[in-house]
């Protein structure tokens, strides 16, 4: 095991146990018992960096165990034994827990406590990575240190994002939920130019 590995296990128990979200929350207390659902690797070469797990994944404990994860995958070309291969696919979400529902129905924003505390920490201890993929406007924000732009000005960004000289490179996607149904029918280009070359990026780095 390399010292990166070591490291990874010893951080990775203490995120397990990490209860800052409900025993000192910044500002309204997570309304269930923690959960945290991630799957960092030392040895992984992609990263898939996404909101927060919903109530499906809560509930199993495996990220993406949910139609959104069919999609994601499905975008991806990727079986079930290639995305959860933990040797060659990293799985960090902006928050970890299962943040509750918002009065609409939806999902709450990820848990504010959670990326200051452990992100910069996690991706130290993840030293091959070449392409983080980010999922929605919350791993954007984060990862690109970005305010603004829209969904189609960010994700459209994908050919000066994937061809930078930087590593790890960060490309956008937008979240694979039903809800981005209509995005998804308004710009065809994101399944007709940007997914066929991800795709083959994606495959070269497994």
């Amino acid at each position: 095991m390399t010292r990166a590995e070591r490291e990874l296990v010893h951080l990775l128990a203490d995120v397990r146990r990490c209860r800052v979200c409900r025993d000192a929350p910044c500002g309204r207390r997570l309304p269930h018992e923690p959960r945290p659902v991630l799957r960092p690797s030392a040895t992984a070469r992609l990263c898939i960096c996404s909101q927060a797990p919903g109530a499906r994944v809560h509930a199993s404990g495996i990220p993406f165990s949910d139609p959104s994860g069919d999609r994601l995958r499905g975008w991806l070309e990727l079986t079930c034994e290639e995305f959860y291969d933990t040797t060659r696919i990293a799985i960090v979400p902006m928050g970890f827990c299962f943040p509750g529902h918002a009065a609409d129905g939806g999902d709450l924003p990820p848990r504010p406590e959670c990326a200051p505390l452990w992100h910069e920490r996690i991706f130290a201890t993840m030293p091959r990575l070449e392409l983080i993929l980010l999922v929605g406007g919350y791993a954007q924000r984060w990862h690109l240190r970005e305010a603004g732009g829209t969904t189609t000005e960010t994700v459209g960004r994908w050919r000066e994002l994937l061809r930078e000289a930087r590593s790890p490179r960060r490309v956008v996607l937008p979240h694979p939920s039903w809800r981005n149904n209509r995005w998804l029918a308004d710009n065809a280009w994101f399944t007709r130019d940007m997914l066929p070359e991800l795709r083959r990026e994606v495959r070269r780095l497994l």
